[in-house]
């Protein structure tokens, strides 16, 4: 039986991670979070509190825990929080990767991190692994800083790069699709890019990928995202035409006209077929994804 140190497993994609694993009878899972208590403490999953930016609480679990694998989602991922505080960005993503590095390194665990599209530029995508990376964001320059330290670090480790995460939770923070809906429902206006696409990645693709890697001890770095590319207006006109909201609300907007603290890449985009033939990688289309989006909110809003 493997076991498996979640880390982050509050967050959108952890609580996702964390259902997923827990019905795995092959597996001991260890839930991890910054909070005191668990989102799913109904479910008597097994948690603990542990903070990825002290040293000593991370090098002391694994050690005490001996996981097989390590599956690191903890991030700070809001882009102009990220821009406007360098340090506290600095720490959340790069000092939690190194610390998890090298207490892997010691106890042999297997790592599996997720990183961001945002490790590129924009200006030639799609990008296959061998891109080379040049983030325009301080966001997108702590996430290559963590990769490289994974990478120098000589652990075991794979890296899913993920793009425009989306989906529900208990409590989560608003992500793009989740704060897109909630303003079609309000009937407010939604101000979306037709400059900025990349491709929408619900976190049940981005939690298959991250298995597929703990099943077959994978390595290496990965491109894993949605199978449909999109602008911003075109995610968000495909969320009002699924929910069966007036489309209408979706207005086009240049990217300059948000006036937003941190530069985006125009265009991403992932090439999949390194993921498709190794990890057997198989993602939803927007469309697909988006009708399982509204029927896991609806799920969400009746229990």
């Amino acid at each position: 039986m493997k076991r498996v140190l979640l880390c982050g497993s509050n967050g959108l994609l952890g609580q996702q991670l964390a259902l997923s694993l827990s019905v795995r009878a092959d597996l001991e899972v260890l839930n991890t979070g910054r909070q005191r208590s668990f989102v799913f403490d109904h479910h008597l999953f097994d948690y603990t509190q542990l903070d990825l930016t002290q040293r000593g609480d991370v090098r002391s679990l694994i050690s005490s825990f001996q996981p097989d694998v390590v599956i690191n989602t903890v991030a700070a991922v809001d882009v102009d929080w990220c821009e406007l505080h360098h340090e506290q960005a600095w720490q959340g993503n790069v000092a939690t990767a190194e610390h998890l590095a090298e207490a892997c390194r010691k106890t042999g665990a297997h790592l599996i991190h997720y990183s961001t599209d945002y490790v590129f530029d924009g200006r030639q995508g799609p990008y296959d692994e061998s891109a080379r990376p040049g983030p325009v964001n301080y966001y997108g320059k702590t996430k290559l800083a963590a990769e490289n330290a994974l990478l120098a670090a000589g652990v075991r480790t794979a890296i899913l790069r993920v793009s425009l995460l989306f989906g529900s939770g208990t409590g989560v923070k608003g992500n793009f699709g989740l704060k897109t809906v909630r303003m079609l429902r309000e009937g407010t206006i939604v101000r979306a890019t037709n400059d900025i696409g990349t491709n929408p990645t619900h976190i049940a693709d981005a939690a298959d990928a991250a298995v597929a890697c703990l099943e077959r001890g994978t390595t290496g770095l990965y491109h894993v995202s949605g199978a449909t590319f999109a602008t911003r207006y075109e995610f968000a006109r495909t969320l009002a035409n699924v929910f069966g909201y007036d489309p209408a609300l979706v207005q086009l907007v240049n990217a300059g006209d948000l006036r937003l603290p941190a530069a985006r890449p125009p265009s991403t985009g992932f090439r999949l077929d390194k993921a498709g033939r190794e990890l057997d990688y198989r993602p939803m289309t927007l469309d697909h994804a988006c009708r399982r989006f509204k029927d896991e909110l609806f799920h969400l809003s009746t229990n």
